[in-house]
């Protein structure tokens, strides 16, 4: 009789479940992990740090839609990744770590890189398990890749002993699930439906807030349909960035605080009233709030609605259309009161948009890359950083849906590099930027060397302000000059540093050469960085104009 290992185990549970790139950095106690994945034609990527690893793991889960999945080694290597799946885990995303462990037999005994893995992981994940078993695997990984999946996705962490993994096992006497997770939808009660598009029929001034459940349960098209036939003002954030078109007659979003204060009826779909939404009171006190969400916990969180709904986006959106059609309000009188407040507040960015004034300011440098989209719109951009990437969103103009990634609620930085290498894998013909800010790309620069290794011409362009800015804007401000420590960086030739990889690089002073730098990099079809130098205090002296804080 045939016989497999643990490994191989592994590798076939990832393989029925579509997984097709595995994310890891070496150690001896997941190598059975790899030998598995070859014998599937699963792509092994390793990088130079496990944290990159998990962010690259938590990127292709939001590329894909699916379980992303990491491998790294016991002790520091699963420490070294714990970044990584908070980051995942405040994002909603269906990261899957995979840990390795000393040999069960030595647990408790003091073996190598020995620590408590399980408890560390589970205040962060949705689910924490380990393998006491060789027998035991199909049944365990195919529960975490269904918790990860289900309702609003999240991460999920499987602890892999040494031993488990290089068992041996009759082929024949392991049971792998196939059919192992739900394909129905919930559905609410008509009733329920009827009664959200009566509360949106009565509303005066109603507003769309669309959150990541949009991305996740592809519901952009649905979402387009119903603001555009009832001319619907709509505000993205997270994922749901690019969920409309830059274009589409009813997408804001420089007017969000005001069309919120004035509002009488909000939708939020898929958006928890979090920091984000100053925990719900950045709403009118006097607004009825319809709430839908994927996982009911998040209903009603900080603040009181009138009506919470549970379900696939997607789905409830045209449930929601389809009964409002057969009466459709029509707000274009609302919308286009924003519309005309969006071009006020968009008023004090166009000097320094346009400004050719050296050094560069940050909606200069912003409107470069703009420019580069809509060269090329099929560009992905990566934002990693402070202010630099808060400047970035408030002037790119983005076409679809997953175009636009970043770190999400947590504010973590250093995924820059580390989803780059997740999206230029999973779109190898596609151009993939990272905007890093001189800062966060000090965290996993290094994975150039990652990039060069598989072949990956990602292009970083790095908006130098030579400080950690948006803390150091503030420190000044706050504390005054004397006092502001622990925020400034040196005059740092990044761009020297991919040479040593291989890489193509240039430095940039003049506002009119960074389109023509990031261009040239792009041809070189190498891993690039663009070293683009910027004004410490542009944005400091935009505080209070409106134009500082997104």
């Amino acid at each position: 009789m045939a016989t497999i290992t643990g490994g191989e185990v592994v590798a076939r549970i990832l393989g029925d479940r579509g997984v097709t790139t595995l994310f890891t950095l070496c150690g001896g106690h997941i190598a059975p992990i790899y030998d598995g994945c070859l014998n599937h034609g699963i792509r092994i990527i390793d990088t130079r740090h496990e944290q990159s690893a998990g962010f690259a793991a938590d990127a292709w889960a939001r590329l894909t839609r699916n379980i992303g999945v990491a491998a790294v080694t016991a002790g520091p290597g699963v420490a070294n990744a714990v970044t990584a799946v908070a980051n995942a885990y405040q994002a909603g995303s269906p990261l899957m770590l995979l840990g390795g462990a000393a040999p069960t037999d030595f647990i408790g005994r003091g073996a190598l890189q020995e620590m408590e893995q399980v408890e560390l992981l589970r205040p962060i994940t949705k689910w924490s398990a380990t393998v006491g078993d060789v027998r035991r695997i199909p049944d365990i990984l195919s529960k975490a890749m269904r918790t990860a999946t289900s309702g609003r996705p999240g991460p999920v962490f499987v602890e892999l002993p040494f031993d488990v993994l290089g068992d041996t096992i009759e082929e024949s006497s392991i049971r792998m699930p196939q059919h192992y997770y739900a394909t129905a939808q919930i559905v609410p009660d008509a009733d329920s439906i009827r009664q959200a598009a009566e509360m949106l029929r009565g509303a005066r001034h109603p507003v769309v807030m669309a959150g990541s459940p949009i991305y996740w349960d592809a519901a952009h098209a649905v979402l387009a349909e119903l603001a555009g036939t009832l001319h619907l003002p709509v505000y993205l954030n997270g994922m749901g960035r690019g969920c409309l078109p830059w274009d589409h007659p009813s997408f804001l979003q420089y007017t969000r605080s005001t069309a919120l204060k004035q509002a009488d009826v909000v939708l939020l779909v898929g958006t928890p009233l979090d920091f984000r939404m100053r925990y719900g009171e950045s709403i009118s006190p006097d607004a009825r709030i319809i709430q839908i969400e994927s996982d009911g916990v998040l209903i009603g969180q900080n603040r009181d609605i009138n009506l919470g709904l549970v379900g696939n986006t997607q789905h409830l959106l045209h449930l929601l259309l389809d009964v409002l059609k057969t009466q459709t309000p029509d707000w274009s009188d609302w919308l286009g009161q924003l519309r005309n407040a969006e071009q006020e507040k968009a008023e004090p960015m166009r000097p320094v948009i346009a400004s050719d004034a050296i050094p560069i300011h940050h909606y200069r440098f912003a409107s470069a890359i703009d420019t580069l989209l809509m060269n090329d719109p099929s560009t992905i951009l990566v934002g990693d950083g402070g202010d630099i990437v808060a400047a970035v969103a408030r002037v790119v103009r983005l076409r679809e849906p997953g175009q636009w990634l970043d770190p999400g609620p947590l504010g973590c930085l250093g995924i820059g590099m580390p989803f780059a290498i997740a999206a230029q894998s999973y779109y190898p013909d596609r151009r993939v930027v990272v905007i890093n800010g001189d800062g966060s790309f000090g965290l996993n620069g290094f994975e150039l060397d990652t990039a060069e290794r598989f072949g990956m011409p990602i292009v970083v362009v790095v908006g130098n302000d030579k400080g950690w800015g948006q803390i150091r804007n503030p420190q000044l401000a706050i504390y005054g000059q004397d006092r502001a420590v622990a925020t400034s960086l040196g005059d740092t030739r990044y761009e020297r540093m991919v040479e040593m990889f291989g890489g193509y690089g240039e430095y940039v002073e003049q506002p009119g050469e960074i389109v023509p730098a990031i261009q040239r990099a792009l041809e070189s079809r190498r891993p690039a960085i663009v070293n683009v130098l910027l004004d410490p205090e542009a944005l400091l002296m935009m505080q209070g104009t409106g134009s500082y804080v997104l």
